[in-house]
């Protein structure tokens, strides 16, 4: 099975996760921001991935920290959990409508980092959790992870409802780059031969 476990410590948080890419949608998410943690067991669920997160972070001072260091314990963990890549699919997209949002993603498992993120959050918080963080959360865990993400949104006004979309429509549209193609489950998706 394709496990990763990954602890992080620093001065600013002390993070402990757990990720299976072959899993049911199961999560244990403990960060201490409410909607982040929201936002990871969607991520779980939709994803097809069994999630595990206790983070400490120094949320005295704000969850920015909390935020992108989970960011990059994440994307740490899916470029450990992947291997050598062989057999995955290597792409995947998905476009989600959540009420009046409609997101769509694509990502590219190609070993080279790079976001392209598009979405116009009209609110600075949602709760007590700043909407600025969530490109923050992406930046980090797409360096980690070594992927190309683009993040579109084609339309939406509530804040909620488009952060809320892009998790799902990101945790879909990865979910369908890391399956295995069984066609090509011995082989490395690429013409280089490695990822």
């Amino acid at each position: 099975m394709r496990i990763a476990q990954i602890k992080r410590k620093t001065a600013e948080t002390d993070i402990a996760l757990t990720l299976n890419l072959d899993g049911k949608g199961n999560s244990n998410i403990d960060t201490g921001v409410g909607f982040f943690d929201h936002m990871l067991t969607l991520f779980a669920k939709h994803g097809g991935f069994d999630l595990e997160v206790k983070c400490v972070g120094d949320l005295q001072v704000d969850s920015h920290h909390t935020v992108e260091d989970v960011g990059i314990a994440l994307g740490d963990a899916f470029n450990t959990a992947l291997g050598d890549k062989k057999g995955i699919t290597r792409y995947g997209f998905f476009v989600l409508p959540m009420d009046e949002a409609l997101i769509v993603t694509a990502v590219d498992i190609s070993g080279r980092s790079f976001l392209r993120y598009n979405l116009e959050v009209p609110s600075a918080a949602v709760g007590n959790f700043d909407t600025e963080l969530v490109r923050e959360f992406f930046e980090a865990f797409t360096r980690k992870a070594n992927l190309t993400l683009h993040i579109n949104e084609l339309d939406g006004y509530n804040s909620h409802h488009i952060i809320e979309g892009a998790f799902k429509s990101f945790a879909r549209s990865l979910g369908a780059a890391v399956a295995i193609d069984e066609k090509n489950k011995d082989s490395i998706p690429s013409t280089k031969g490695v990822l």
